[in-house]
């Protein structure tokens, strides 16, 4: 590929200055600026921007070039090309290492690859996409040739040290869940936000679970039973037919998911209908789209597409999959609040056609559940994202929208333990005056100088759109000297966008404000993810 050559370093500050290299790269930039050195900021390029992504690494060479829950699944597949099997299966993953699936992404591949874990849809984030490509390597698994040992017996490629996963101690994991409190639901837009976000709070100290802050927590939620009448209705069945000596409605509502559509649905489909009919559902289950409408297919959709046909209730709830609990992020801290957990969940509700379809957990927690009922929970420990062990460090916070849910929890542990680290977040939604969550709480924090520096950006106050990243570029100059310093930088929410334009943001400040081409900025935040000073918690 063609290279960048970078601009000439002028090093003002003498590495024999007693400053870190950070430090002296700062002070470099700060002095270039002063004598007005030319540091123009030069887009990057697609593999300055892989080089980001790639920042941290694991696996046989000691790199896992994939492990970016930002970077698109066919993009991770052509990174993994000529990998062992096991290394391709982990990256068909989403690479948030969530835990949602009871593993994290390595280990998840390791024990499907050493056939000790045979459900290939636990990926909850990856979705049918990486359900899908598991599938496809998994077949691999029966055809490729077993290697010699030292020994000269031959073993499996497949054999792994990871062992199945077992329940474990209560409350710590999907499969050992234990029972929590809901106590009560809080909205948190005022009037005129276009959103429906809740501050939830649960009661721990039944089982007496508790959790550190970065920490997610657990939820077996249920379907919402209109829905599932309809459903009932559609293959025209009674609600109390047994399934295995369960009530079909109680099935569908609490054992099973029903969106979306998985692909052994439509293979049903294929076997009982017939003509045209028979190849769309065979079409489907490939994973084609016919008719150009596979995106949005959930189960009910999926019976309105086929109507007229008519499942065996047995096969059809055979056909369906499991129902995932579904991970959010903490955002209170045990420390502050002992026994007692909070979540800040956005409502999802959207229109397809003429039918409103409804987020299975959030709609669960606005609209279902009651205070008082006891839930199935546990608390998924998290996996590289936490505050940082020295509590000096000051830490650089970056959660638009629900985003800010475990920097709320951040800035409550460093409260509450007293930690002396400054701390800035930055906060983004759509509208100050209704979509400013825990203003109260934010701005006696800064009152109080705890929350050292508090920067917004709203995207509809006005009629240009401004973000998370543009106040970031519109500070870059502190922000780089808090790096310097040895801040350590989080970003939690959308992975897709934000967490990338945020990354951009970053490469920019360090270029401008740091006397570094961009290829040096890039590599200079690939280091930061190395190091475990620049933590994601991105879906």
């Amino acid at each position: 590929m063609n290279q960048i050559s970078p601009p000439p370093r002028i090093e003002l500050i003498p590495d024999t200055a007693p400053f870190t290299e950070d430090q002296r790269a700062w002070l470099n930039g700060f002095f270039a600026g002063m004598i007005s050195l030319d540091n123009a900021v030069t887009p990057l390029s697609a593999e300055q921007g892989a080089a980001v992504m790639q920042g941290a690494g694991d696996g046989d060479d000691g790199e896992a070039p994939w492990h970016d829950q930002t970077i698109p699944l066919a993009d991770r597949m052509k990174l993994a090309e000529g990998r062992p099997l096991r290394r391709r299966m982990m990256a068909a993953m989403a690479q948030q290492d969530c835990g949602q699936c009871g593993y994290n992404c390595n280990d998840y591949s390791e024990v499907i690859a050493s056939k000790s874990e045979a459900r290939l849809n636990l990926c909850v984030p990856g979705g049918k996409e990486t359900a899908r490509m598991l599938k496809q390597l998994h077949e691999e698994l029966d055809k490729a040739p077993a290697p010699a040992t030292a020994s000269g017996e031959m073993k499996s490629e497949t054999n792994s040290a990871i062992p199945a996963k077992t329940a474990g101690e209560p409350g710590r994991s999907r499969d050992n869940p234990v029972e929590a409190v809901f106590l009560s639901r809080r909205l948190l837009n005022r009037p005129g936000s276009e959103k429906e976000t809740w501050h939830l709070e649960f009661d721990l100290s039944g089982p007496g679970l508790d959790y550190v802050v970065g920490d997610s927590f657990g939820v077996f939620a249920s379907n919402d039973l209109g829905l599932v009448d309809q459903i009932i209705a559609m293959i025209g069945v009674s609600h109390e037919t047994q399934i295995n000596g369960k009530k079909l409605r109680d099935v569908l509502r609490d054992d099973v998911s029903l969106s979306p559509a998985p692909d052994s649905l439509f293979e049903l489909m294929s076997f009982i209908t017939g003509g045209t009919l028979r190849e769309k559902a065979r079409a489907l289950a490939a994973g084609d789209d016919p008719d150009g409408d596979a995106a949005n297919l959930d189960v009910m959709a999926t019976l309105q597409k086929f109507s007229g046909v008519r499942p065996h209730p047995e096969a059809f709830v055979e056909a369906l999959e499991s129902l995932q609990p579904r991970l959010y992020s903490i955002s209170s801290s045990h420390n502050a609040t002992p026994g007692r957990l909070s979540l800040t969940v956005d409502t999802v509700r959207y229109v397809i056609g003429k039918r409103k379809r409804l987020g299975v957990a959030s709609t669960f927690f606005a609209d279902r559940v009651k205070p008082g009922e006891k839930l199935k929970v546990y608390v998924q420990k998290a996996h590289g994202f936490g505050l940082p062990e020295d509590p000096n460090i000051p830490i650089i916070m970056v959660g638009p929208g629900t985003g800010i849910a475990p920097f709320r929890a951040f800035l409550h542990e460093r409260q509450a333990t007293k930690a002396t680290g400054r701390n800035w977040l930055f906060f983004g939604h759509q509208r100050s005056d209704c979509d400013f969550f825990y203003s109260d709480e934010l701005n006696a924090m800064k009152s109080s100088g705890h929350l050292t520096r508090l920067s917004l950006a709203w995207s509809r106050d006005t009629g240009e759109k401004f973000y998370v990243q543009d106040r970031m570029r519109e500070v870059g100059r502190e922000l780089w000297s808090w790096l310097a310093e040895g801040a350590h930088v989080y970003v939690c929410g959308d992975a897709k966008r934000m967490a990338k334009d945020v990354e951009r943001a970053l490469v920019d400040i360090a270029a401008q404000f740091g006397a570094r081409s961009t290829d040096e900025a890039v590599a200079f935040v690939a280091d930061l993810k190395k190091k475990g000073r620049y933590q994601q918690d991105v879906y």
